[in-house]
C-alpha cells in the first residue's frame, strides 16, 4: 500500500498566470502546480522539478502521499492527481495535487500483476497475452496497494481473466465493468512454408497458349496463303 514517507515538498506562491511566466519558471527549474480540494479554494504554486521528478520515479510514483507546504498556506498532505509531461524532452511541465482529507475515499491508478506462468504456455504452446495493465480504484488514500496481483498459473488455453477474476482486499473497489477482459492465453497460428526447390531441378515454365505461335517447318500453308519465295542467288 502506499506508505508516508515523511515526504516534504516546498512551494511557493505562483504570481504571474501567463504562459510566458510559465516558460520563465521551467527554464529555472520549476514546475507550475495547482492544490486543490478539500473544500478549500484552489492554490497555484511553483516547486521544484527536481523533487516532483523524484517522487514520481519512486516505487509507489504518483500514488505517493507527500506533504506541500506552499508559504502562506497550511500544510496539506497531497497526491498526484493529473499531470502533463513534454512529449519531446519527456519532462514534467504541469502538476495537479488533490488535498487528502480524512474518512475520504479517492480514486487510484494501480498496475495489474498477473502471477505465474499458466499451464496453457507451460504444456499446451500457448501465448499469455494481457490486456489490461492498469485499472482504477476507488479506496482510503493509505490502503492504495503498489499493484493488483492476479495468479494465472491454470489458465489454459483460450481461457479468459476477468476484472471479476481480480481478488481485492476489503475497502478496495475496482471501477472497471466486472466483465471486462484482462488476459487470455492464444495459440500462434503457423503459416504453411513452400517447399524448397529440389538442387538441380529446372522449374517448369507455364505453357502460353494461342498467342506468338509459330508455323512448323515444312507445315503446309493455308488454305489461300502463298507459300515464301526462296531466295535467289
Amino acid at each position: 500500500m502506499a506508505e508516508k514517507k515523511d515526504i516534504v515538498i516546498r512551494a511557493v506562491r505562483r504570481k504571474g498566470r501567463g504562459k510566458n511566466d510559465a516558460r520563465r519558471a521551467r527554464r529555472n527549474g520549476q514546475v507550475p502546480v495547482t492544490m486543490y480540494g478539500g473544500g478549500i479554494e484552489a492554490v497555484a504554486a511553483l516547486a521544484e522539478l527536481r523533487d516532483l521528478a523524484a517522487i514520481l520515479r519512486s516505487d509507489t510514483g504518483r500514488n505517493t502521499i507527500f506533504t506541500l507546504e506552499v508559504e502562506g498556506v497550511e500544510a496539506t498532505e497531497v497526491m498526484f492527481a493529473d499531470r502533463q509531461i513534454d512529449p519531446v524532452r519527456m519532462r514534467l511541465i504541469h502538476a495537479d495535487f488533490k488535498r487528502l482529507v480524512k474518512g475520504e475515499k479517492i480514486e487510484a491508478t494501480v498496475p495489474l500483476r498477473l502471477i505465474g506462468e499458466p499451464i496453457g504456455v507451460r504444456e499446451q504452446s500457448g501465448i499469455l497475452e494481457q490486456i489490461v495493465r492498469n485499472v482504477e480504484i476507488r479506496c482510503q488514500p493509505r490502503e492504495i496497494p503498489e499493484a493488483l496481483e492476479v495468479d494465472v498459473t491454470n489458465l489454459g488455453v483460450h481461457d479468459v481473466l476477468h476484472v471479476s477474476d481480480i481478488p481485492i482486499s476489503e475497502g478496495i473497489e475496482i471501477l472497471a465493468e466486472p466483465d471486462m477482459v484482462i488476459a487470455t492465453v492464444g495459440v500462434v497460428k503457423e503459416e504453411p512454408v513452400a517447399a524448397a526447390p529440389v538442387e538441380g531441378e529446372v522449374p517448369t515454365e507455364p505453357e502460353v497458349i494461342g498467342k506468338g505461335k509459330k508455323e512448323d517447318e515444312g507445315e503446309e500453308p493455308a488454305e489461300g496463303k502463298k507459300p515464301a519465295e526462296g531466295k535467289k542467288e
